[in-house]
């Protein structure tokens, strides 16, 4: 049946609008000086590119101490999406629901850090899920979850915690373990950042352990970061370890980029860079990982730029200093990232990058509290970032949900994790509905 004109015309302006847009594609993100944007200039559509050269200098302002105060969700506050878009509470009473995964039978895996738990969420009657406990009375607290080996039939569920890498029988289907965890990579550094994130190649071959700085910015010595800001690679008996990249502040979620068209298998990270050099300065970023990669820390940020507090260290590493992908306005702390492989999006967020800003503190004015979204053209990030949820602060002092974890659920729905509210969130494509309405 031919649509009609008036439903196409509706269906093609909603796409567009709600539509990500490549910096070479539009012009339209804000760069410069505008790209340093906070809180109350975060709206769904908008557009940042910050490129190395608008960096400012370091004190440029002072350094903040802001932290936010975590509220209930006032009344009448709704969180703001483009249009065709909607959320709703999918789940909700959680203490702490971080990183997420999603199994091969559609069931989304979770770390709830708060209680040291793995959950595992069944789609439900009326749009809630079953809600079922994995693993419990874990020793260090979890975030990032894996399963092995890659495709449909895996055997083993992974779980990265702060000071271990554990791993557990598993069939599909299994709502809780079915044997007890055996230890894989004992002995991980903990302390300060303590968020680990876990991702198998996409051969299978090897497992690759993400773990922060013990840190801000190198104060406590360098001999105690050992294994520490970097990207570590094992087999997946948790052997041979080596390397990966290094210099990583706080590589929250590392990430394959998914198929084998272009970009297909390449390695992203989020990350959470240093503190304590002024309100825009430095920013986080996200960006595709190079094998071997050096990425500053805590001697350099974005490229040579010299950390004041480490003048005249390394020099001969300044020109080795890999420079990131997207810039991320500083401070707004980005931690779950999720490539979009579902289909009930508009075509035009197919393969695209979704990234939550868990918020700042070491900023005057707020920024984050957000989910992003990265374009991706050609298997390659654009350089930008666009607004796509937001509405998590309600007043300069005041914020109710801070966004953690993203994945793509069976139905092609985002779901997002918020550690703020205890809430995770679905995040629905109904643009067709919206328009015959």
């Amino acid at each position: 049946m031919r649509m009609p004109l008036v439903l196409t015309v509706a269906l093609a302006l909603a796409a567009a609008i709600s539509a990500p847009r490549a910096a070479d594609e539009g012009g339209n993100a804000r760069t410069g000086a505008a790209a340093f944007n906070d809180w109350q200039g975060e709206a769904p559509g908008v557009a940042q590119l910050i490129r190395p050269q608008d960096l400012p200098a370091p004190y440029a302002t002072s350094s903040a101490r802001n932290g936010s105060h975590l509220v209930p969700r006032p009344a009448g506050t709704a969180l703001k999406l483009p249009p065709g878009f909607s959320v709703t509470a999918y789940a909700d009473g959680l203490r702490e629901p971080r990183q997420m995964k999603r199994a091969p039978n559609g069931d989304i895996f979770v770390s709830e850090s708060g209680t040291k738990r793995i959950l595992v969420l069944r789609p439900g009657a009326g749009g809630k899920p079953q809600v079922s406990v994995f693993a419990a009375d874990l020793e260090y607290r979890p975030y990032g979850i894996a399963f092995y080996p890659p495709g449909p039939s895996p055997r083993f569920v992974y779980i990265a915690t702060e000071g271990q890498v554990l791993r557990y029988p598993y069939t599909v289907g299994d709502t809780a373990a079915q044997g007890p965890a055996q230890v894989i990579v004992p002995d991980v550094p903990v302390g300060h950042h303590w968020t680990r994130d876990i991702v198998f190649s996409p051969d299978g071959k090897r497992l690759l352990l993400s773990v922060g700085s013990g840190d801000n910015d190198g104060e406590i010595g360098m001999d105690k970061e050992v294994r520490r800001a970097d990207i570590l690679d094992y087999d997946p008996e948790g052997h041979d370890m080596r390397v990966y990249a290094s210099g990583i502040r706080n590589p929250v979620t590392i990430q394959f980029y998914p198929g084998s068209g272009p970009g297909g298998g390449e390695l992203w990270t989020t990350t959470n860079e240093r503190d304590e050099l002024g309100d825009n300065l430095p920013p986080d970023y996200v960006t595709r990982v190079k094998p071997g990669g050096f990425y500053g820390w805590p001697w350099f940020y974005i490229g040579g730029n010299q950390d004041p507090r480490h003048k005249g260290e390394h020099e001969d590493l300044k020109d080795k200093v890999a420079v990131p992908d997207v810039l991320i306005q500083a401070h707004s702390a980005p931690l779950g990232l999720a490539f979009y492989t579902g289909t009930a999006f508009p075509e035009s967020y197919r393969g695209a990058a979704f990234v939550a800003l868990h918020g700042s503190w070491n900023r005057g004015k707020r920024t984050g509290y957000e989910v992003v979204l990265v374009p991706v053209k050609d298997g390659k990030p654009t350089g930008e970032y666009v607004d796509f949820m937001t509405g998590f602060v309600a007043n300069d002092g005041d914020v109710w949900g801070r966004p953690v974890g993203i994945v793509v659920a069976q139905d092609g729905s985002l779901l997002v994790s918020d550690d703020g509210s205890g809430t995770i969130w679905r995040i629905a494509y109904d643009g067709e509905r919206r328009a015959q309405q």
